[in-house]
C-alpha cells in the first residue's frame, strides 16, 4: 500500500513539520547533502514524498529549514545554560549542554555540512549568518571575551569532528581517540561518552 498524500495520523501542521525536520536532520547526517533526497526524508518520516515537497519545496529549502532548526535548538540550549555563575563555570555548563546535544540525532553533522557548503550561493550565506549569530551569542549573551569565545567554539568544532567521523565507534580501542575525547571537553567527558548513540540508534 502506498503512503497517503497526507499522513494518516492527524496532528497540527507545526508539529508535523518539526517531526519531519527531526527525521530530515538524521537523514542528511547519514547520507550527506549530496546523497539525501526528499524521497529518503519522506520514507524516514513516514509520509509521502509529495507531502515533503509540498511542505518544504526543494531539497535545498528543506536543508535550510533543517539548519534553522539546528541553530534554534543550539541557541536555546546555550541560553538555558547561561544563568548562574559566570566565567569558567558558565563555559563549562554551556560545553556540557552542547555535548548533550549529541542525543539530538544528526545535529552536529548537519552543522558541519552547512559549513562545507559555504561556497554554495544559497546555503553559504545562511550558514555564515547562522555561525555569526552563535558567535555573537557567546559574546553578547554569555559574556565571553573574544578569546574565550574562540576557544569555546574551537572545542565545539572538535566535538563536531569527532561525531562526524564516528570516532565514538572506536572509543576504548584506540588510545589516541580516547585522548581526543578527553581533551575535547574534559569536565564533561562522561556526558559526552554516555550521549554517543549506538549503531542501532544513530539513524
Amino acid at each position: 500500500m502506498e503512503i497517503d498524500e497526507v499522513p494518516r495520523t492527524r496532528m497540527p501542521a507545526a508539529e508535523r513539520r518539526e517531526l519531519i525536520l527531526r527525521d530530515a536532520t538524521a537523514v542528511f547526517a547519514s547520507n550527506g547533502y549530496g546523497g539525501t533526497t526528499t524521497d529518503l526524508v519522506a520514507k524516514a518520516a513516514g509520509v509521502s514524498q509529495p507531502y515533503v515537497v509540498r511542505m518544504f519545496g526543494t531539497k535545498e529549502k528543506l536543508f535550510l529549514a533543517v539548519l534553522e532548526r539546528a541553530e534554534r535548538i543550539l541557541a536555546e540550549t546555550f541560553r538555558a545554560a547561561i544563568p548562574g555563575p559566570d566565567g569558567h563555570e558558565r563555559r563549562e555548563r554551556m560545553g556540557m549542554a552542547y555535548v548533550g546535544l549529541i542525543a539530538e540525532r544528526g545535529l552536529h553533522q548537519v552543522l558541519m555540512q552547512a559549513f562545507l557548503l559555504g561556497g554554495d550561493p544559497v546555503v553559504g550565506p545562511e550558514a555564515r549568518a547562522s555561525f555569526l549569530r552563535i558567535w555573537r551569542l557567546t559574546i553578547d549573551e554569555a559574556g565571553m571575551s573574544e578569546e574565550d569565545a574562540r576557544s569555546f567554539i574551537a572545542n565545539g568544532m572538535l566535538i563536531n569532528t569527532l561525531v562526524a567521523l564516528r570516532l565514538g565507534d572506536a572509543y576504548g580501542a584506540d588510545p589516541d581517540i580516547d585522548a581526543m575525547f578527553t581533551v575535547a571537553f574534559p569536565c564533561s567527558f562522561d556526558v559526552f561518552k554516555d550521549s554517543l548513540p549506538t549503531a542501532a540508534e544513530r539513524y
